[in-house]
Order: structure tokens, then C-alpha cells, then sequence
């Protein structure tokens, strides 16, 4: 006998609709792609050596174009002032230190400051277990042994160069050592390592883009324009022809970094041939700030790299998410380079970990202001006459700067707000937040002292 047909009530029919409402955002998370996630990073690139930045000498087009799409953040610091330590910290999300990394990862052990924790999780296990196809390319400098190599810390696939800096951009080498690997395999490649690089980039990501269903994480990190300065020589030609009144020096870098910038033009054009640049986040940055002494251009800020000052931390940096991220915005709230991985990490459905040190920037995007509340943090250990295998820190709390650059001289208080430039050390002056910021600064030493680094 059929059953009888029933006239839903409008309290039963406003049931149904809830019902429904409630159901779509699950079904809009099954049908809907998670975001492609590229992170490019760029090797001692100074605040002042990009057009969108203002340089006055250096043509970046592509990447001008790349902040014309998204959001240049001006107040971006890299977690550290040297390569091993900010790389670390964005891979894991916790202060280099707390990473195994408070120093350079070398060669020679006797002149290796760091030793990445196996015990520490890292952004592409996480993204892996949320079903991403996970890649780096290009620069890795986190270890050169088991059982820290790439494809043993998350990464499903590696295309490129093992150690901390080449020799030689076209032969790879460091101390006569060949470092460049397809995965685990040594490979002898022919060509410039920037060049290399961006068509092992493009690579990846026209195969990853044939899958429908799995997001892939590509880390694009770059050697250039980490010394030796090496453009080719029809960018330094170039240079030289429109900037006669440069020094050879200066020149070199300038070309360099122009380099640099065709090679990212040229993957970025890849990505809009392939398709998925409407669905892919892109962001770009470098590991710390440029050399002085090579002639790399940090201006406004004081200082370069190895230096605590902001000429050595603060960084070029972009982010593009079309219909999320507004074009053409800025924001100058205070961030660092390892929140560009918990960003990454929360819109793959994920989220930073209890013991995570990084802070997503996803609600920046929406237009939401950081924690200003928040202390940033910096270490670097490092080894010669000058450090003697000893630590230095900074820690920026509010507009308070407490920082050496070097663990032997007295430590330097500076009013970032009146004077961003850093050239008045107010210590003296001010012994009450001197006393504050060192107690700060002790317990971050505390927490990064258990962990071995050797």
C-alpha cells in the first residue's frame, strides 16, 4: 500500500532549507580544487634592488607585475640574517633555533652552525598528509646527509642544489663538489643555475597541473643574486649601456638581478599558459637582505646581511591570490618570513601546530591587522674571530628594537617609530625597557636552547 503523500508544514519546509544551507559548504569543499601554493625565494635580495620598491637602477618588470597582482608587504622580515636560518624557519614554523638551525649549515663541520631537527615536522609533511604533491626546486641548504635531504624532510620531489652557495653558477660547484641532484641521483646539468632552475620549475608544474585532483607545493628557491655575482653577459652589456656611470661592481649586480627577474617572468608566464593562475597562491621574498660588500642595495634601511639592523632583515616581498587578495594593495604590517608557510598551510585546509612560532597572514588578505603585540625574534650563530661560535639576537616588541650584531658588543636600543633608520642608540636612555626586552629576549634563548643544533 503506497504511502500517503505529505503537505510539508512551513515549519517543516524551514527545516529542509537549513538542512540544505548546512550541507552546501561540505559539498563546495569536496568539488572545490585546493589553492596551488608557490613560494619563490630569492637569495640576498636587498629591500632596495626591485622597481615596486623604488630602485632607482634595477628594471624588475616581471616582478613589478607580480605586485601590481597582489599585496606587497613592506614591513616583511626575514627570520634571519644568513640563508640556513630563515629557510629552516619557514619549513617548520618555529624560530630557527627552536629548528636546529641558529646558524649557516656549511660544507666543513668545523664551520657548520646548525643541525635541522629530524624530529621537527615540516610544511610539506603537513601539506603531504592533505593530499598536496609536494616539490623543491633549486636551493635546499638545510643538510647535505641523511637524514636531512630534501626528499627525506617531506618533499616528494627535488630538482636542484644540495649546499650553501656555488662557486660557480655555470659549472655548480663548491669546494670542486658536485651538489646538484634530481631527487637523490647527482646530475651534471649545462647551463646557469638561475636558468636551470626556472625550466626545472616549469617543469613540475606542467606535470602536477595534469592531475584534476591533487594541489601540488612547489618551493622555488633561487641561488641569484647570492654571490659570486655571475649575469650573463648579454644582461651586463645591457647594463652598461644604459647605466654607463656604474662601477663594474655594481653594475654585475644590477644585471644580476635583472636576470633573476626574466627568469621569474618566465615562469610566471608559464603558469598563466598552463592555466592555474587563477587558483594559485604566489609569493615571493628573499632569505634575508642584500650584501654590502658585493655591492646589493638595501636602501632605505641600515645595514645588510649578517647585520641585525633592518638593511639585513627586512625583504622585498608579494603576494598574489586573484579573487582574494586585492591588486595592487600594500601593507605595512609587521610580518616574518616563515608566516608566508602557516599562510600557505591554512588555506590547504590545514592548521599551525601548538608549538608553531609562524602566524597565518590569511586574515591580512581580508584586510585585518596582525598582532602588533607580538615580539619577532632573531638569532645568529656563527663561527670565525669575530662571532667565536657564539650566538647574537635582536627582538623587535612594538616599535623597541633590542639588537647586537656580533655576541661581544653591548646591546643597542632603537625607537624604530622616530627613527627607522636606526642611527640613535637610546639604551642609555632607556633602562627600563633595555630590562624588559632582555627578559624577552632570555626566554626565547631558553626555549631555542633545547635543542641541539650539532
Amino acid at each position: 500500500m503506497p504511502l500517503p503523500m505529505i503537505q510539508p508544514t512551513l515549519s517543516a519546509s524551514v527545516f529542509l532549507l537549513v538542512a540544505c544551507l548546512l550541507a552546501l559548504p561540505s559539498l563546495a569543499d569536496e568539488n572545490q580544487r585546493k589553492p596551488n601554493l608557490i613560494l619563490i625565494l630569492a637569495d640576498d635580495l636587498g629591500y632596495g634592488d626591485v622597481g615596486f620598491l623604488g630602485s632607482p637602477e634595477v628594471l624588475t618588470p616581471h616582478l613589478d607585475r607580480l605586485a601590481l597582482e597582489g599585496l606587497s608587504m613592506t614591513r616583511m622580515r626575514a627570520n634571519c640574517t644568513v640563508c640556513s636560518p630563515t629557510r629552516a624557519a619557514l619549513l617548520t614554523g618555529v624560530y630557527a633555533d627552536r629548528a636546529g638551525v641558529p646558524g649557516v649549515i656549511r660544507t666543513h663541520a668545523d664551520n657548520s652552525w646548525g643541525f635541522l631537527d629530524p624530529d621537527r615536522s615540516t610544511l610539506p609533511d603537513r601539506l603531504g598528509k592533505l593530499g598536496y604533491r609536494t616539490a623543491i626546486v633549486g636551493k635546499w641548504h638545510l643538510g647535505l646527509t641523511s637524514p636531512n635531504l630534501p626528499n627525506q624532510r617531506g618533499f616528494d620531489h627535488f630538482h636542484g642544489f644540495l649546499g650553501d652557495m656555488m662557486d660557480d653558477y655555470v659549472t655548480h660547484l663548491r669546494h670542486g663538489q658536485n651538489y646538484m641532484r634530481l631527487n637523490e641521483q647527482t646530475i651534471t646539468p649545462a647551463g646557469h643555475a638561475t636558468d636551470l632552475f626556472t625550466d626545472w620549475a616549469i617543469d613540475f608544474v606542467r606535470d602536477a597541473s595534469e592531475s584534476e585532483d591533487d594541489p601540488f607545493f612547489l618551493y622555488l628557491a633561487y641561488n641569484a643574486p647570492h654571490f659570486p655575482i655571475q649575469p650573463p653577459a648579454e644582461y651586463l652589456a645591457e647594463v652598461n649601456r644604459r647605466l654607463p656611470e656604474l662601477d663594474d661592481k655594481r653594475a654585475k649586480n644590477v644585471a644580476f638581478v635583472e636576470h633573476l627577474d626574466t627568469s621569474i617572468g618566465r615562469f610566471l608566464t608559464a603558469i598563466d599558459e598552463i592555466g592555474i593562475g587563477g587558483n594559485t597562491i604566489v609569493a615571493f621574498t628573499s632569505d634575508n637582505g642584500g650584501s654590502l660588500s658585493h655591492s646589493q642595495n638595501n636602501d632605505p634601511w641600515y645595514g645588510g646581511k649578517q647585520e641585525h639592523f633592518d638593511g639585513g632583515l627586512r625583504v622585498p616581498c608579494v603576494v598574489r591570490f586573484p579573487g582574494v587578495i586585492e591588486p595592487g594593495s600594500r601593507s605595512d604590517e609587521p610580518a616574518l618570513t616563515f608566516d608566508l608557510g602557516a599562510t600557505m598551510l591554512r588555506y590547504a585546509g590545514g592548521r599551525s601546530g601548538d608549538g608553531d612560532d609562524a602566524v597565518s597572514l590569511d586574515g591580512l588578505f581580508r584586510g585585518e591587522a596582525m598582532p602588533r603585540d607580538r615580539p619577532l625574534y632573531f638569532v645568529r650563530r656563527e663561527g670565525g674571530g669575530r662571532y667565536g661560535g657564539l650566538a647574537y639576537h635582536a627582538v623587535i616588541a612594538g616599535k623597541w628594537k633590542l639588537m647586537r650584531n656580533d655576541p661581544f658588543s653591548p646591546l643597542m636600543l632603537f625607537d624604530l617609530e622616530s627613527d627607522p633608520s636606526e642611527q640613535n642608540n637610546v639604551a642609555n636612555g632607556n633602562p627600563g625597557v633595555v630590562a624588559r626586552l632582555k627578559k624577552q629576549l632570555s626566554l626565547h634563548v631558553q626555549r631555542g636552547g633545547g635543542v641541539r643544533w650539532q
